[in-house]
C-alpha cells in the first residue's frame, strides 16, 4: 500500500485537509494516509476544536511546534519532520497552503528524496513583503505535482518554467469543506446565532496580517475606517489572539458599533459570516469562501494572490485608506456591490480529483 503523509499546521490547513481525507476514506483502494500535525497553531480555539467539528480523525503525529519567530518556527518544524521521515518514510508528502508548516516540510521532504505535491499551488501576490508569498514560491520551486484552484495559478506556475503535466486544476479544497459544512449547519447549535439575532443587519471583520496589524500607522487607518463603517453598519470582529494583543498595546477605540468577540470556531464563524451584509477582511480564505457563496468582501490589502475573487467573483480590493473602504462598504450598502459568480470547478468535488490524481500517480 502506498502511504501519504498530508501536513497540517495552522487554521486554513485543517479546513483543506478535511475534504481529501475524507475522499481518501471513500476511494479505499490501497491509498493509505497519516495525517502530520506540525503543531504551528497550539491553542484550542485555533486547533483542536477544528478537527472535533470537520470530522477529521486524530492526527497520527504531532510535534506541537508552538510560536516563536518563522525561523524559529520553521526550524522546529523541519527538525521534527526530518526525524518523522526518517523513522516512517512515506511515498509522498502533501502540503497545503502557505504557511511556515508548509514550507518546512516540502523543503525536508524533497532533501529526503520524497515527492511533494502542493495543494493550492500557483497563488502569487507579487508581494514578498508577505511571508506566505515566499513560502508559495519556495514550495512550488521544489514541489513534483501541483494542484491549482484557478487559472490564474497554472499560468504563473508555466510561467515559471514547470512541466503542464505535472499541473493540474482541480478546483478548490475550501470550497469543498464549506459545501459539506454548510450543509451540517442546520443542526448544530451554535452561540454565533445569538449574535444575529442581535445584529439583523451586520458586517464581519477579520484581521491578522502583520503588515496590518504589525505596523502602528496601518493599525491606526484601519481601526479608523472600522470605526467609520460601524457607524452605518454594525460590525462583528472576532478578534484574532495576535491583533488582540496590538490593538490593546495600542489603546486603539474601534468605537461603540464594533462588537469584538473572542475567536469562533470554523462551525461559529461560518454561521456569521455566511449571512452578513459583507466582510471586511485580510484573509486569503475569506475572500474565495466569500465568492463561493455570494458574499460581499471588501478586502484589506492592496493585492491579492486569488485573482479569481476580484475578477469573476464578489471581492473588492479596498486597501487600507479609510476613504477607499468606506466607498466600497458604500457601494454594498446602496446594492451597488459586486454579484460574482462561483469560478469553474468550485462545485465541491476538488478532492475527488486529487485522489483520482494521486491514485494514477502513486500506482
Amino acid at each position: 500500500m502506498k502511504t501519504l503523509d498530508i501536513v497540517a499546521g495552522a487554521r486554513p490547513n485543517f479546513m483543506k485537509i478535511a475534504p481529501i481525507v475524507r475522499a481518501l476514506e471513500r476511494a479505499g483502494n490501497g491509498l493509505g494516509y497519516r495525517i502530520v500535525h506540525t503543531g504551528q497553531h497550539y491553542d484550542r480555539e485555533m486547533n483542536e476544536v477544528f478537527f472535533e467539528e470537520l470530522g477529521l480523525p486524530r492526527p497520527d503525529v504531532c510535534f506541537e511546534a508552538g510560536s516563536g519567530s518563522h525561523a524559529e518556527q520553521t526550524a522546529k518544524i523541519m527538525l521534527a519532520f526530518e526525524a518523522h521521515c526518517r523513522s516512517r518514510r512515506a511515498d509522498l508528502v502533501m502540503v497545503v497552503g502557505d504557511v511556515n508548516s508548509t514550507l518546512a516540510c516540502a523543503i525536508v521532504a524533497k532533501k529526503a528524496g520524497i515527492p511533494v505535491a502542493h495543494v493550492e499551488a500557483g497563488l502569487r501576490s507579487r508581494d514578498l513583503a508577505m511571508p506566505e508569498e515566499i513560502n508559495r514560491i519556495v514550495t512550488d520551486s521544489i514541489s513534483d505535482l501541483f494542484f491549482v484552484t484557478e487559472p490564474a495559478a497554472v499560468d504563473n506556475l508555466v510561467g515559471e518554467g514547470k512541466a503542464r503535466e505535472r499541473i493540474f486544476h482541480v478546483g478548490h479544497v475550501m470550497v469543498d469543506n464549506l459545501v459539506y459544512q454548510t450543509g451540517r449547519l442546520g443542526s448544530a447549535s451554535l452561540g454565533s446565532s445569538d449574535l444575529k439575532k442581535r445584529f439583523p443587519r451586520y458586517g464581519v471583520v477579520t484581521l491578522h496580517r502583520a503588515s496590518n496589524v504589525d505596523d502602528p500607522a496601518t493599525l491606526a487607518r484601519l481601526v479608523r475606517a472600522l470605526g467609520e463603517v460601524s457607524r452605518e453598519l454594525p460590525l462583528i470582529f472576532p478578534v484574532h489572539p495576535r491583533t488582540r494583543a496590538r490593538l490593546n498595546g495600542h489603546a486603539a477605540d474601534l468605537g461603540p458599533g464594533v462588537c469584538l468577540t473572542p475567536p469562533l470556531s470554523y462551525m461559529e464563524f461560518l454561521n456569521l459570516w455566511k449571512d452578513a451584509t459583507l466582510t471586511l477582511t485580510d484573509s486569503g480564505g475569506l475572500q474565495e469562501e466569500t465568492t463561493a457563496l455570494g458574499v460581499p468582501c471588501v478586502t484589506l490589502r492592496e493585492n491579492t494572490e486569488r485573482p479569481i475573487t476580484v475578477e469573476e467573483g464578489t471581492n473588492v480590493l479596498a486597501g487600507t485608506d479609510p476613504a477607499r473602504i468606506a466607498a466600497a462598504v458604500s457601494r454594498v450598502l446602496r446594492g451597488e456591490g459586486k454579484r460574482g459568480r462561483r469560478p469553474e470547478l468550485w462545485d465541491g468535488r476538488a478532492a475527488e480529483r486529487i485522489v483520482e490524481v494521486l491514485q494514477r500517480e502513486l500506482h
